[in-house]
This record gives C-alpha cells, sequence and structure tokens, in this order.
C-alpha cells in the first residue's frame, strides 16, 4: 500500500514511526514532513491545503490512502474534495470536521445529544450586551472561545469580570480576525483533564486507542502561557475502568450515535477533550484529529498495526480488527525554543539525537540544513520513553534530553508529577 501523510509536526512524525513499521506499506510519504520524517519515508514539499496539487500527487504517484494529521485540510474538506475518486482518506468530511471547526456547532451537538458539558452561550458582536450580562451571571474564571481555528490559540481563561468582559469585546473585535467573530462563553469546570481518542468507520464500529494526558502551560507547576503542549503520559491513572465505561456510555456512543442520525459522515479519529469533574466526565471539546503532543505518547503503546485499522476506517468497516494496547507507560517530553509560545529564534543546530538510545525522537519544528538539524520551529522535538510504570518512562526522557542540545533549548521538568508519586 502507498500511503500519503498529511502534516508536518510531532503527531505526524509519531503516525510516520507507527505506519511506517506495518508490512502492508509499500511506500510512505510525507507532506510536507520536517527534519526527521524523512527516517520514515520520502518528504514532499506539498501543502496539505493545496487539494488540486495534493489530487495530481496521488495519480502520479499512484497514492492508495491518504492519512490526514492536522485538522485544517478536514475542516476546509479534503475528504469531501477526494468523495468518489480512486484513494481512501483518514478524516471526517467538511460536516464532521465541524465539530472541531466551530465550537458553537460543537456544543449545540453536545446539547442535542445530552452530552455532558459545561453551561455555554454563544455571542457576536451584535449580541455582545447580551455576552456581557451572561459572564455576569458566572463565577470566575471566566472561559471564552473563538468559535473557530485559532491555531490553538482562541481559548481564554480570565479570573476578573472587568478583564472577561474587555477580553469579549476585543475577541468580537477581531482579536482573532474571522475565528472569533462569534465567541462562546462557556462555565468553569474545575477538576484534571485527559484527552481520549476514538477510531471509527461511520458506520457505529469504533475502538478506543489509549488514554493520555497533556501539559498545555509553559511553565512548571502549569504555569505561564498556554501552549500546544509542553509533554504528554499516558495510561492516565484515574482514567480506570470504572471512568472509562462512563465515558463510553455518555459520551462515545451518544457521540457516534450523534454523528450518523445527522448524516455528519466521519470515518476517522475523534479526539475527547475531558476533565474529570469528581469521578465524572464532560467534555470540554472536540478535535477531528489525534492531539499533539498526546499522539507521541499513544502510538508507541499501540501493540497493533495501525495500517489495516486505518484502511478498515476509511472503508467504513472496522469490523472485528482488533486495536491492542501495551502495558507500559510511555513518557513524552517537549523541547521547545527559547520565548516559545510568544517570538522566538529559527535556524539553532541541534546536536546529540544520535546518542540518545533509550527513547525515540519524534521530530516536530525541524528542518535539515546540509548535514545538521536546526530548529524551525516553537515545539522542536518530543522525546518519548516506554518503560513498566510512568515514573521510569519520564526518567528515561529526561535522561535522553540531558544528551540533546540547541541554543535556547527549554522544557518542564515537571511533566508527569501530577500523576505519579513524585510531587
Amino acid at each position: 500500500m502507498r500511503i500519503l501523510l498529511l502534516g508536518s509536526g510531532g503527531r505526524e512524525s509519531a503516525l510516520a514511526w507507527k505506519i511506517s513499521q506495518s508490512p502492508k506499506v509499500e511506500k510512505l510519504y510525507i507532506a510536507p514532513g520536517n527534519g526527521g520524517t524523512g527516517a520514515y519515508g520520502e518528504n514532499i514539499a506539498l501543502s496539505p491545503l493545496d487539494f488540486p496539487a495534493i489530487e495530481k500527487t496521488v495519480a502520479d504517484l499512484g497514492i492508495d490512502m491518504i492519512v490526514v494529521g492536522n485538522e485544517d485540510p478536514l475542516v476546509a474538506g479534503i475528504t469531501d474534495y477526494f468523495e468518489g475518486k480512486d484513494v481512501l482518506v483518514v478524516g471526517p468530511t467538511k460536516a464532521g470536521a465541524e465539530l472541531e471547526g466551530s465550537k458553537d456547532v460543537a456544543k449545540a451537538f453536545m446539547t442535542r445529544h445530552e452530552i455532558p458539558t459545561a453551561r455555554y452561550r454563544s455571542f457576536t458582536a451584535d449580541t455582545l450586551d447580551e455576552g456581557m450580562k451572561f459572564l455576569e451571571t458566572l463565577k470566575a474564571p471566566y472561559v471564552l472561545k473563538a468559535d473557530g481555528l485559532a491555531a490553538g490559540k482562541g481559548v481564554l481563561i480570565i479570573d476578573s469580570l472587568d478583564k472577561a468582559k474587555e477580553a469579549l469585546a476585543e475577541m468580537l473585535g477581531g482579536m482573532f480576525g474571522a475565528s472569533s467573530a462569534t465567541v462562546v462563553i462557556e462555565e468553569f469546570l474545575s477538576g484534571i483533564e485527559c484527552s481520549v481518542f476514538v477510531l471509527t468507520d461511520g458506520n457505529g464500529n469504533y475502538r478506543i486507542l489509549p488514554v493520555a494526558k497533556d501539559y498545555k502551560r509553559v511553565g512548571e507547576g502549569d504555569t505561564g502561557l498556554n501552549t500546544g503542549g509542553m509533554g504528554a503520559v499516558s495510561p492516565v491513572p484515574f482514567a480506570d475502568e470504572t471512568f472509562m465505561k462512563k465515558v463510553e456510555e455518555r459520551i462515545i456512543l451518544p457521540t457516534i450515535r450523534g454523528l450518523i442520525e445527522e448524516k455528519r459522515i466521519y470515518r476517522g479519529f475523534i479526539f475527547l477533550g475531558l476533565i474529570n469533574v469528581d469521578g465524572e466526565p464532560m467534555v470540554i471539546e472536540y478535535n477531528v484529529r489525534m492531539g499533539d503532543p498526546e499522539t507521541e505518547a499513544v502510538m508507541p503503546r499501540i501493540s497493533s498495526d495501525i495500517v489495516p485499522l486505518l484502511e478498515a476506517t476509511a472503508k467504513g468497516d472496522l469490523g472485528n480488527l482488533p486495536l491492542e494496547h501495551s502495558p507500559l507507560a510511555a513518557a513524552t517530553v517537549i523541547a521547545v525554543s527559547a520565548g516559545y509560545p510568544e517570538a522566538y529564534e529559527k535556524g539553532k543546530t541541534i546536536t546529540g539525537i544520535d546518542a540518545v538510545d533509550e527513547s525515540v525522537i519524534f521530530h516536530a519544528g525541524t528542518k535539515t540544513d546540509g548535514n545538521s538539524v536546526v530548529t524551525s520551529g516553537g515545539r522542536v522535538l518530543a522525546v518519548t520513553s516506554l518503560a513498566a510504570t510512568l515514573t521510569e518512562a519520564l526518567e528515561k526522557s529526561y535522561r535522553s534530553l540531558s544528551r540533546i542540545s540547541f541554543d535556547g533549548m527549554a522544557f518542564r521538568r515537571d511533566i508527569g508529577r501530577d500523576v505519579t508519586s513524585e510531587k
């Protein structure tokens, strides 16, 4: 099978790593890929949003299946574009991708299908005054979300009512461009978060992947600015059999049934951003692809060959295909550029990657420059280790990070401590 994987981050590195291990793969292409994905296949200088160019590449290279890594092409309708053409696509249609493309659509979907989530209302510039009054009915902190895609930066959590009102006006005034033309205000939920991933074929069949927990704040102790993710661990101790039974019955099944009922064709990954509120799971958000950096912790914990599962998903028939979980724990720590998530410099030479022998290094913001690998993004490398316990896996990842260096390299030293005995 000839496969084209779209994307360039750590998530796509982990997917490429896993896909490349399958005996079913004749050739793997990654578009555009990064400085490390060439180890698993062939990088192609191609934009995931250039559908006509992708179509030509599919024809020229004899691609059998497209795996869409990030959300932008899905929200833009890549699956619809290739409908009826002679290639499989792993990912929902544009209607299915609205679960991530519009937070207002997602919240309304949850309400219709009685899926537990925070109380909310949506507002536009025309209903700004109503939004101000709704904020007054809530307790601090206040959660404001840009309706559309905002590169992971469209969620604000604000402690002061006055500042929340200011932020609402700024968001509706264009803070995030068209993405915040509508703003969702919701009740703040207090608890501990986790990420649940489901692979579904659009016909009611699904498989639950290993559960993960990511760490969004740039600073230790969950302080500082939100980022795309500074690390992840899997499994998550509190996501036990009892909790996951609730997740499956109250969230996964109603979501899949709701998608079918509303004729939102969905053949791909569903990412459930959940919060555990006193033992009860509630949905914070949907994403319509795998998470990053959770993928870098989840893929190494899948024992099964992923390619037959992806192929069956795209064909709409998962049937009885197994998805087996490894009993080992995985810990991922992200090395970032100095200044991230704000302004940062690029082009810093990375050394020591070849000296790592007990972890897998998934490249994220890297590119090749001659014989060197240099930084090209905020999140640069994802260092993932497997071990019998989460504490051991974390120790391995931090030992491996000590061997890697680039000018300004930073990382959090407390990943996973909240869910291990180590405080």
